[in-house]
């Protein structure tokens, strides 16, 4: 979990010569990058919820994730559905992109009420369209039909 900081603040904004003083929240956040082995640790700054700023990021991928981390976090889903008649009670299944991190916990609860029919092989799309994200649920390896 990143570390996070806020900070209250004011500031004076000119608009053809008039000045306003506006409160808004300033926030920093301290997160390690995953993007290579590096490990960078950058320092977000995030003025009203919004993106400002990245440091402590040695290349652009680091900014990038930073800036998505933050402001639209996304994760890929692996988890397993029941199977009728494989030769495993489970399949695994993994999200075939990306998904916003606050649908994973609703996607994980429709999939526990998914029962499939063996055999599927991998790569078969065992839920299209997941919640509607444009994201599909396929199978991670083969399960073949019990004896």
């Amino acid at each position: 979990m990143p570390e996070m900081a806020n900070r209250f603040c004011r500031k004076r904004l000119a608009k053809d010569n008039v000045f306003e003083e506006r409160d808004y929240i300033m926030e920093t956040k301290v997160m390690n990058c995953i993007m290579c082995p590096m490990g960078c640790e950058m320092t977000v700054t995030l003025e009203n919820g919004k993106f400002v700023s990245v440091t402590g990021n040695t290349c652009p991928r680091g900014a990038k994730y930073a800036e998505t981390e933050v402001t639209d976090p996304r994760r890929m889903l692996t988890t397993t559905v029941r199977i009728r008649g494989g030769l495993l009670p489970l399949l695994p299944v993994v999200s075939a992109n990306v998904l916003p991190k606050g649908k994973i916990a609703d996607c994980v609860a429709l999939l526990q009420g998914v029962t499939v029919q063996a055999p599927v092989k991998a790569g078969d799309v065992i839920v299209p369209d997941i919640l509607g994200l444009g994201v599909n649920i396929v199978a991670s390896r083969d399960m073949g039909k019990a004896e």
